[in-house]
């Protein structure tokens, strides 16, 4: 009988995590409404506290990835997990905007940040060799599950009990998960004596020492002096904007805006996160066994025509918005296992977690940026047409960057030494 693998082990609890950070991170769309008719403050003034929470979620990423090579896995989440929780108990007493955007948008955001798609891309990249685009798809797909599990039920606590127990069920959550974190995670293979998933030989990656923030700066050195660093980046910018920044913060205030209980809205984005989680473990499985770029053209380009849709079937009989849902649901974030597959064959197994984090980092500038141009379209044009618009015209755009990412392994990437400047890869 074949020995179980404590790598199925790390996997779950970095899934377990990961369902947490994104079910915290989406939470402030449920307290939109209740926001604004408590405090009087409109969609434009919270959007910022989001913008700012999408930021640091995507900033965070490099820092984290180079906290986790220097202090490992299980110290960086617990730490992160402990933050969320902090700044979501705060904001119960806060009464001014800029309390919101210290506490949900700074706090919450870099707690978040720590557990987002570096975590997932660095956990299946150390632990797992073979079934690797699988698992990443499936810890991926964790983000959909945490919007299924904790958005009705945050939802109907907003709507029936107040929005201060959606954050004090945020906060408590995130608490539950740290001694599962602290028993169960490690941070390499070698740690236990074993071998990677499906590996022939031990890990020989050397141990990261000297100051994080220099190595996560000399990580983006790798990355600017790229071409494909530039295509992956400016196409996450876009995929960042068509999913969190948009349907993300604003799919509920706008279904509310179409006459829709929140309870019902919310159910709406965790129906969309059902079907990514089908969507996500499919394009993982893909991305094992098909060109990467052609898969993201598809996944972009089937997007972008989905987002101009949507302003026409809020108003049309009820299987057009349900119809919408599905298919976009499958494509929410089915766009990460591919792009974590380009960025691993572009800058080495050694490089790329931190490389990539940058890539994150752009993905979550462009969801910031259409989370506040969203609010603010809606507030001064009162509605959210332009924003599904224009956000379906960039995923075009997207679908068009992709292709002129390269074909070839590049011929020598130099590993990310602390404190030295690296080189770009050179193209065959």
């Amino acid at each position: 009988m074949r020995r179980f693998h404590y790598a199925w082990i790390v996997a779950a609890v970095t899934f377990i995590a990961l369902m947490g950070a994104a079910g915290f991170r989406a939470a402030p769309s449920v307290l939109i409404v209740p926001l604004q008719n408590e405090f009087g403050w409109n969609r434009a003034v919270i959007s910022v506290a989001v913008s700012i929470n999408l930021v640091l979620f995507g900033l965070t990423g490099p820092f984290a990835a180079a906290l986790m090579d220097r202090f490992g896995l299980r110290a960086v989440t617990v730490g992160a997990l402990i933050t969320v929780a902090t700044g979501a108990l705060l904001t119960t007493v806060m009464n001014a905007p800029w309390q919101l955007y210290l506490l949900w948008g700074v706090v919450v955001g870099l707690g978040t940040g720590c557990m987002a798609s570096v975590l997932a891309a660095t956990v299946a990249g150390r632990w797992f060799v073979h079934r690797r685009g699988l698992v990443l798809g499936a810890l991926t797909a964790a983000g959909a599950t945490g919007q299924l599990i904790f958005l009705p039920g945050l939802g109907w606590l907003a709507q029936y009990q107040g929005w201060r127990w959606s954050a004090i069920a945020v906060g408590a959550a995130a608490l539950a998960v740290v001694p599962i974190v602290a028993l169960l995670l490690r941070n390499r293979p070698s740690d236990l004596g074993i071998r990677a998933y499906g590996a022939t030989e031990a890990d020989s990656a050397p141990l990261t020492t000297g100051s994080p923030i220099r190595n996560a700066f000399a990580g983006l050195r790798v990355g600017v002096r790229s071409r494909d660093f530039w295509l992956l980046g400016g196409s996450f910018f876009i995929c960042g904007a068509s999913t969190n920044g948009l349907i993300g913060t604003h799919l509920i205030p706008a279904s509310i805006d179409h006459g829709m209980a929140e309870v019902t809205a919310a159910s709406l984005l965790a129906v969309i996160g059902v079907f990514d989680v089908i969507g996500t473990l499919a394009s993982g499985y893909l991305t094992d066994r098909f060109d990467s770029r052609w898969l993201l053209f598809s996944y972009y380009g089937l997007r972008g025509l989905s987002l101009l849709l949507l302003p026409y079937v809020f108003g049309s009989p009820q299987f057009g918005l349900i119809l919408f849902i599905v298919f976009y649901g499958l494509d929410w974030v089915a766009t990460v296992p591919p792009t974590v597959q380009l960025a691993r064959r572009a800058f080495g197994q050694q490089n790329f977690a931190i490389v990539y984090g940058w890539i994150f980092a752009a993905h979550q500038l462009g969801a910031a940026s259409i989370a506040f141009a969203a609010g603010a379209v809606r507030t001064f044009f009162g509605d959210y047409q332009l924003a599904f618009m224009f956000s379906g015209l960039l995923c075009l755009v997207a679908a068009g960057l992709v292709l002129r990412i390269a074909r070839d392994r590049p011929q020598s990437v130099q590993v990310i030494e602390p404190g030295v400047g690296a080189e770009a890869p050179a193209y065959s």
